[in-house]
């Protein structure tokens, strides 16, 4: 058995997540059906850096599965992409140790979230943003993103369904920047891990600081109360993009 690292990128509009779910289209499961095809009836099992939700997109999942033979790096990439839908694509292609580990190796990843600022929506961003049609003060935004970075309790920021209970999360950088032509907002966040949502919950808290609605530094409190609806907002999973995967 050979192993196979790939990085994979995707539009999560018409998955239901990268996780395999019966009778339900996952992009573990688009994968595992090429590699079925590719083995002629062999089941392969595929393992993610992580979950991404229904709607979530990605530019860097990476992925590693074993697979009989040894067929060359790139003879892999070209011949899983052959059977690749139209929404999926698959752009690099390695052979690692065994050692290696999609999952149990990751260092670090980096999620991209996008806000369109347009006080309508746009029917050609509505599945690759999420909509905040309200006014927003971006130098607040920039201001209190700082408080996200270095090592605190994100308890408030996990949404229930969660099944980790170690809430403590180390952000080593959080960053926006406000895209003039595209009239959008573009926060970026480098960590050692992510609980679920907690992106959405970020981004949706920004949002309300941004406007007003929150003090400017209402992340100190927030990461002391510990409590998940004092954050409350949940911002669209059709804003989110796994970046990047670090090992």
């Amino acid at each position: 058995m050979t192993r196979y690292k790939l990085t994979v990128a995707y539009d999560g509009t018409k998955f239901h997540g990268f996780q395999r779910q019966p009778k339900l289209r996952t992009v573990q499961g688009v994968l595992e059906k090429a590699l079925f095809k590719m083995t002629k009836g062999k089941q392969i099992d595929v393992f993610g850096s992580g979950r991404t939700d229904a709607g979530v997109h990605a530019f860097g999942q990476v992925i590693h599965f074993d697979y009989p033979g040894n067929i060359p790096a790139d003879s892999m990439l070209k011949a899983i992409n052959s059977l690749m839908p139209l929404d999926v694509i698959v752009n690099n292609s390695e052979i690692v140790d065994e050692s290696f580990h999609a999952r149990f190796g990751v260092k670090k990843k980096t999620y991209q979230y996008r806000v369109d600022c347009g006080h309508y929506t746009d029917p050609f961003k509505r599945f690759y943003t999420g909509h905040y049609p309200y006014s927003i003060d971006v130098e607040k935004i920039k201001t209190a993103i700082k408080d996200l970075e270095g090592t605190h309790d994100f308890s408030s920021f996990a949404a229930s369904g969660g099944v980790i209970e170690d809430k403590v999360r180390t952000i080593y950088r959080a960053t926006v920047v406000y895209d003039q032509i595209q009239n959008e907002l573009i926060f970026e966040f480098t960590g050692n891990g992510f609980l679920y949502n907690m992106v959405r919950i970020l981004v949706a808290t920004l949002l309300e600081i941004g406007n007003g609605r929150r003090d400017v530094n209402d992340f100190i409190r927030l990461f002391k109360v510990k409590d998940r609806q004092q954050a409350r907002g949940t911002a669209p999973a059709s804003g989110l993009y796994l970046k990047e995967v670090f090992y």
